[in-house]
């Protein structure tokens, strides 16, 4: 009989989440808060047709085990060394911001500083669900804001192992105070070691000797098993499962497996991290929110606000404009998943009281539900308030010593924002050619690594029009934006129009979406990313099929002509007609044949072997040492080691092969 109330329970679930989830995706907002807002109205508190939702907290505790497992995989320490200044010093800044702001803010409402520091965990942490999933929605989570975003997320994640070893010493649960923390410290460094020993030994050899089988089934159970045993192995040392969980997935993050591991349990993982949403969500009293309506939304707005300037302040000690610093902070701003978790044992632990537990869950849940509006409108916002406040004086940055300004007034030149590879390959073009460019950028490292080199680099926010004015574009012949940030390259196309109405303005996108609106800006040219991979890969493929050159180029123009009407779904579909010999025949190969010693051929003109008559095929050159000789004519006579480029259809091909080398082809 309890199964069958779970499995209803479950079927409950998911069928009030079915209608919830295509609500959301109607209003364009993502699936993660919806699970919330299914598990308010689905829990006891509201409709009441979850029958024991503890069924379901055991169940969403296994999603937030598999979510730490996943997160463990993605990320490595290779990856920690790439956005190494992002994960330290933005991290490192709103996580200890955030900490002693709600310690300090804590001491003078709360009884104990204890449960004040606690508080101050389970603020500064972030919801890592959330914001990559809206970053990547919005393809912003290359943009400046977005890796700066990521780095914080990072941080944090790391932040949850050192936290769930002080929760039961900040309950005074644990024996042995300060010595007690160091030896449960000392025990988490000991695993970690013997982690890491596992990933770069025993972990891989296991994983390739399981797909040597090649069973999927052995594969996932075997990563599930990898994670389970570490998992228990943390447990025993006197960590957490979550923290085992985390480790397991850092055990094959480091092997070559850590993607198909990662695609194989990414459908359990989702399922279950739905099922932790729904269950926060069932938490929630209305009761409480409606009692305390003012202090619910006005915590909600000093956390909200007080995150989003603790973590720009990182990005702005790096050099990062205002802008792109609170970009970054807003992101970041709401309380997170595992703020859940922490929570729960906080409570089981005594150190949240009812009514605070309770008070908190309505704050974090109204935070997630706020950060997919925040994100979508956050420029337009950040847009507003620049007429008010100007954001690079709240929040200057650091201009790194010795990035001098323009100071040659230079004109007729090419103004290039956003040095990534796009932006190198095309000062490197652009050097070759002896024309003149300048380079802005927002990534201080990026800038003093640039003028190493000897470019004219500059560390600026292109969106500003003081910057564009003191790059000279109002004198320039070219702007190329090269960046991949969406709001700020329509910024940066609108206010270089206004300053240069007869700059010829080239900006790249990855959406094709965006094009309408950056034409309407004042863009001349707008270079998407997807179709433009799509053209290089049909023209490519053409190529391959001998399509003529002359033809390929004339179908790219013309799909560039149409804004890529061609390729957009319901387009017109491109007609290609062939207008060359070899293009009319896509069975055409070419291949080469070298004559060995004993070839019947040698000796004999091309005329004397007939291979054309014979065989259909045709020579079209000869390598004879070091020289080659195009079209050869008839009278050319063939000798040993002589290699021979023919061109025909495969069974052509295969005759003229005997033909020559009175041999068989393989």
């Amino acid at each position: 009989m309890e199964q069958y109330l779970v499995l209803r329970d479950l079927a409950v679930i998911f069928a009030g989440s079915l209608v919830v989830i295509l609500l959301f995706h109607r209003l364009k907002l993502p699936a993660l808060p919806g699970f919330i807002v299914a598990g308010v109205i689905l829990g006891p508190n509201a409709l009441g047709l979850v029958s024991d939702p503890h069924n379901v907290e055991s169940l969403a505790e296994v999603g937030v085990i598999l979510l730490l497992f996943t997160i463990g995989i993605e990320f490595s320490l290779s990856r920690l060394r790439e956005m190494g200044r992002q994960v330290l010093a933005g991290g490192t800044a709103q996580f200890a911001f955030t900490v002693l702001a709600t310690l300090a803010a804590g001491l003078a409402f709360l009884p104990s500083w204890r449960v004040a520091l606690f508080l101050g965990f389970l603020i500064a942490l972030s919801s890592t669900a959330i914001v990559l999933k809206v970053l990547t929605d919005k393809g912003e989570i290359d943009a400046p804001h977005g890796r700066l975003a990521t780095g914080v997320l990072i941080f944090q994640d790391l932040c949850v192992v050192p936290v769930m070893l002080v929760l039961p010493f900040l309950a005074g649960k644990a024996e042995g105070g300060a010595i007690g923390l160091l030896i449960a410290l000392g025990k988490a460094a000991l695993v970690v070691v013997g982690v890491i020993v596992a990933a770069r030994t025993l972990v891989p050899r296991a994983l390739a000797a399981i797909l040597r089988t090649r069973s999927r089934e052995l594969f996932l159970i075997a990563v599930i098993l990898i994670g389970t045993l570490t998992a228990l192995g943390t447990a025993a040392a006197g960590a957490s499962l979550a923290l085992g969980a985390f480790l397991a997935g850092l055990v094959i993050s480091e092997s070559d497996y850590a993607h198909q591991a990662l695609a194989e349990l990414m459908p359990f993982r989702d399922i279950f991290i739905s099922l932790f949403f729904v269950a926060v969500g069932m938490l929630v009293q209305f009761d409480t929110i409606a009692s305390h309506p003012v202090l619910i939304l006005g915590a909600v707005a000093v956390i909200m606000s007080g995150k989003t300037l603790s973590a720009a302040v990182g990005p702005a000690l790096m050099g990062y404009s205002g802008r792109v610093a609170l970009l970054a902070g807003v992101a970041v701003s709401q309380i997170g998943e595992f703020s859940f978790v922490l929570a729960k044992e906080g409570r089981e632990a005594g150190l949240l009281g009812a009514g605070l537990y309770q008070q908190f869950l309505a704050v974090a849940v109204v935070t997630m539900l706020v950060t997919p509006f925040l994100l979508q409108g956050g420029p337009a916002l950040l847009d507003v308030l620049e007429r008010v406040v100007p954001l690079d004086r709240l929040l200057p940055g650091f201009r790194p010593r010795g990035f001098a300004p323009v100071e040659d007034p230079i004109a007729d030149h090419v103004v290039i924002a956003g040095y990534g590879l796009n932006g190198r390959n095309l000062a490197a073009a652009l050097r070759g050619i002896n024309a003149p460019y300048l380079i802005v950028e927002l990534n201080a490292q990026t800038v003093r690594h640039a003028r190493a080199d000897g470019e004219p680099a500059f560390y600026g926010d292109a969106t500003r029009d003081e910057i564009l004015r003191a790059l000279g574009v109002d004198r320039a012949r070219l702007l190329v934006i090269a960046i991949s940030d969406p709001a700020a390259t329509r910024r940066m196309v609108r206010v270089a129009r206004d300053m240069n109405p007869t700059l010829h303005i080239i900006a790249r996108t990855r959406y094709v979406v965006e094009i309408p609106e950056l034409t309407r800006l004042g863009a001349n040219v707008v270079i998407p990313e997807e179709f433009e991979t799509s053209i290089e890969i049909f023209a490519r493929v053409l190529a391959h099929y001998n399509v003529a050159r002359e033809d390929i180029n004339r179908l790219v123009t013309e799909i560039r002509a149409s804004h890529y009407q061609a390729l957009r779904p319901g387009g017109a579909r491109p007609r290609l007609t062939l207008s060359s010999a070899l293009g009319a025949m896509p069975q055409m190969h070419v291949e080469r044949i070298v004559l060995g010693p004993g070839a019947p051929v040698l000796g004999q003109s091309l005329a004397e072997t007939g291979l054309r008559s014979r065989t259909g095929a045709l020579v079209l050159a000869i390598r004879r040492g070091e020289s080659d000789l195009a079209t050869p004519d008839a009278t050319f006579r063939l000798a040993e080691k002589d290699v021979l480029v023919v061109v025909g259809q495969p069974q052509q091909l295969k005759g003229a092969y005997l033909l020559l080398t009175g041999a068989e082809t393989a």
